[in-house]
């Protein structure tokens, strides 16, 4: 059977230049990589090795300035920057450190939040955030604002935001940065779960033993990947 991929990413170089047009920064050079749909991967990496400038790319936060990225099948460079907030908004589920919550907003408005740039009814927003916040074990709290919320209840929160539109790839960067160790495993536990149940995982990380929670652990060093290894899920590891 062929292996059906998430993301593909070919010979992608990410150049930063002064506005002489000088070179500054040669963030990533030349990243061949593919995440088969269902796989957890982590990326590791000391500052500057490049780690973020490959998320943000692989999130479409970010283009890169040569080579060629499929997600979820599709040519994301050949996209113009409406097509790709659109497609990004539906097939891309995102989790930060800082969780990014809107402090004005209850729990079940943050989670509808990405329905509404899609235009989906209050109704159906409602019943897609709702869902989601039973899934991260939050229902009692749907009505409560983030500043009432414990530092785990906001990261849940925002997984519940990242998956209300069922994204193809949820991406993580360093979900447990701002949490406390049992906080911090209790999240990953539900990311472990969303994994199981088939959702492709990639994450940002620099702690060794949330990388090693994963199928399959990449490093990057001076914008190269100079490691592709199986995590402590499985053995399988796809190269490129």
């Amino acid at each position: 059977m062929k292996t059906q991929f998430a993301a593909e990413l070919v010979a992608i170089r990410r150049r930063y230049n002064h506005p002489d047009g000088s070179l500054m920064a040669d963030a990533l050079c030349g990243i061949d990589l593919s995440i088969p749909m269902g796989q957890y991967l982590a990326i590791m990496g000391a500052s500057g090795s490049g780690k973020s400038t490959l998320m943000n790319i692989l999130g479409c936060l970010d283009r890169p300035t040569a080579g060629e990225y499929r997600l979820d099948g599709i040519d994301v460079e050949s996209l113009d920057d409406e097509r790709l907030s659109e497609v990004r908004g539906r097939r891309i589920g995102f989790v930060f450190q800082a969780f990014n919550l809107i402090s004005e907003l209850t729990v079940l408005e943050n989670v509808e939040v990405p329905l509404f740039y899609q235009g989906l009814s209050r109704s159906r927003r409602r019943e897609r955030a709702r869902e989601k916040i039973e899934l991260v074990g939050l229902t009692d709290r749907a009505h409560h604002r983030p500043f009432e919320l414990s530092g785990g209840q906001q990261q849940r929160t925002a997984i519940a935001r990242a998956l209300v539109s069922n994204p193809a790839i949820l991406m993580a960067d360093e979900p447990t940065g701002n949490l406390d160790s049992s906080t911090g495993e209790s999240i990953l536990q539900i990311i472990d779960k969303l994994h199981a149940d088939g959702l492709t995982i990639v994450l940002v990380t620099h702690d060794d033993r949330v990388a090693a929670r994963s199928q399959r652990i990449i490093r990057l060093s001076d914008g190269l990947l100079i490691s592709d290894v199986a995590g402590g899920r499985s053995s399988a590891v796809v190269m490129r």
